[in-house]
C-alpha cells in the first residue's frame, strides 16, 4: 500500500514529467470508476502536483488565453492499495487508467493517467486537504511532533503503539511497512502502551548547555520514535523511483534491500485488532491480543511483494469448496469495509469494488479526447 513517501515520489514524479508540457481537452474517466466525473475542460492548460502525508494534491492550470476561460482545478487523490501516476503514448494507455489527462499538439501525444489496479483508490474534486489529518510526518516534522506531545490524553494512546501508528490524526503518512521498521529499529514492543512509549519523549529535554552540533549529534545518534516517523520516510525518499512497488521493478528491489523487518525472513507477525499485520522481533508486548498466534518468517521464501500478497495462506493442495471460497470473500469484503471507516485506522481501503467484466469502454465523461495528429505534422 502506498504510504507517505510513495506519496511524495508520485507528487516529485508528476512534476519532473509533466515540466514543459501541454495539456488539453476534457480529462477523460474510466466507466468502471466509481469516482465522480471532472467537468474540466479547456483548449491549454499545465499540470502540477504537491503531497502531505498520504495525500496527493493535482492541479490544472489554463494557461493565459486558453478556452473557454475558467479558474484552475484541484483534485485531492488518495492512493488506497495499488494507486499511481503514470505518463504514456496517448495510444498506448497501459491498463486500469481509470483518469486520463492529455497533452495537445506540437508536443508529443501523451496521457497523463492515475493507475489503479485494485480501484480502491479515490479523487476528490476542490483540493482541500483531509480535515482531521495531522501534520505530514515528512515535511511538517515540528508541527507533527508538537500534535503527538500535545494529545498524548487522548483515548487513541490508550492503544499498542503499532496501532497509534496508524492513527493519521497524529501519524498522517506512516502505514503498515514503516511502522515496523520504525519500532523494529527502537526494539520497541508493538503491543506496548502507545501513551507508555510516547509519555517519555514529553519528559525528555536536552541539556541547555550543548551546543547546537551537540544537540544533532546526539539526535542523529539516539533519534527518538518520532524521529524516526520523520528520518524513515526520507529514507524511503531518497531511494528514488516509485518506492513500495511490484516486486519485478528495480524500485522494488532497492526497496526490498532497503528493508529490515516488514516481511523479512526471521521476523515474527500477528494480526492487530484492525486485522493489519505487524511484523516485529522478540516479545510483542503486554497488549497483544490474547490468543493471537505469533507467525516466523521462514528465509525460504522472504518478502514477496505487497503485505496482500504475503498474508495469503499457501495454496491448498486442493480447490476450496464453494462454500469456503464465499467465506473467504465475505471474510476480506467485511475487513476491508471496517478498515475504511475512520482515519484512525490508515485503510485508503473504501469496500471493495465489483469485478471487471469487460476492459476499453468508452469514456463516460461526455467529452472527446483531443483529436489525434500524424506524427508528422508535430514539430
Amino acid at each position: 500500500m502506498p504510504e507517505g513517501p510513495e506519496l511524495h515520489l508520485a507528487s516529485r514524479f508528476v512534476n519532473e514529467a509533466c515540466t514543459g508540457l501541454v495539456f488539453g481537452g476534457c480529462v477523460e474517466k474510466s466507466p468502471i470508476s466509481r469516482n465522480p466525473e471532472v467537468p474540466f475542460e479547456s483548449s491549454a492548460y499545465y499540470i502540477s502536483a504537491s503531497a502531505r502525508g498520504k495525500e496527493l494534491r493535482l492541479t490544472l492550470s489554463p494557461l493565459p488565453g486558453a478556452q473557454p476561460p475558467r479558474e484552475p482545478l484541484a483534485l485531492l487523490f488518495r492512493f488506497g492499495m495499488t494507486g499511481s501516476f503514470q505518463l504514456a503514448p496517448s495510444n498506448a494507455l497501459p491498463a486500469h487508467a481509470h483518469l486520463r489527462f492529455y497533452t495537445v499538439p506540437p508536443g508529443p501525444l501523451l496521457a497523463l493517467c492515475f493507475v489503479d489496479i485494485r480501484r480502491f483508490g479515490h479523487w476528490d474534486l476542490g483540493g482541500e486537504w483531509q480535515p482531521g489529518r495531522g501534520p505530514c510526518v515528512l515535511l511538517e516534522y515540528e508541527q507533527f511532533r508538537e500534535n503527538v506531545l500535545r494529545n498524548l490524553a487522548d483515548k487513541a494512546f490508550d492503544r499498542p503503539i503499532c496501532e497509534a501508528l496508524l492513527d493519521q490524526r497524529f501519524f498522517n503518512g506512516i502505514g503498515n511497512y514503516l511502522r515496523a521498521e520504525i519500532l523494529y529499529r527502537l526494539r520497541i514492543p508493538p503491543f506496548e502502551k502507545a501513551r507508555t512509549v510516547l509519555e517519555a519523549l514529553r519528559q525528555h529535554r536536552q541539556s541547555p548547555e550543548l551546543t547546537l552540533s551537540q544537540k544533532i549529534r546526539a539526535k542523529l545518534q539516539n533519534p527518538d520514535l518520532l524521529e524516526l516517523c520523520h528520518s524513515v520516510p526520507k529514507e524511503v525518499v531518497q531511494l528514488g523511483g516509485k518506492g513500495y512497488g511490484p516486486e519485478s521493478s528495480k524500485d522494488f528491489t532497492a526497496f526490498r534491500t532497503w528493508l529490515q523487518c516488514y516481511g523479512m525472513a526471521g521476523m515474527s507477525s500477528l494480526r492487530d485488532r484492525n486485522g493489519r499485520t505487524i511484523w516485529f522481533q522478540g516479545d510483542p508486548g503486554p497488549l497483544a491480543p490474547k490468543g493471537g498466534k505469533s507467525h516466523k518468517k521462514k528465509s525460504k521464501g522472504a518478502l514477496q511483494g505487497p503485505e496482500d500478497r504475503m498474508e495469503a495462506p499457501p495454496p491448498p493442495s486442493k480447490p476450496p469448496s464453494r462454500t469456503r471460497r464465499a467465506r473467504r470473500g465475505l471474510e476480506k469484503t467485511t475487513a476491508q469495509q471496517s478498515e475504511g471507516t475512520s482515519l484512525q485506522l490508515d485503510p485508503e481501503v473504501p469496500p471493495a469494488a465489483e469485478k471487471v467484466k469487460r476492459r476499453g469502454r468508452r469514456s463516460t465523461s461526455g467529452c472527446r479526447r483531443p483529436q489525434k495528429i500524424k506524427a508528422d505534422t508535430a514539430s
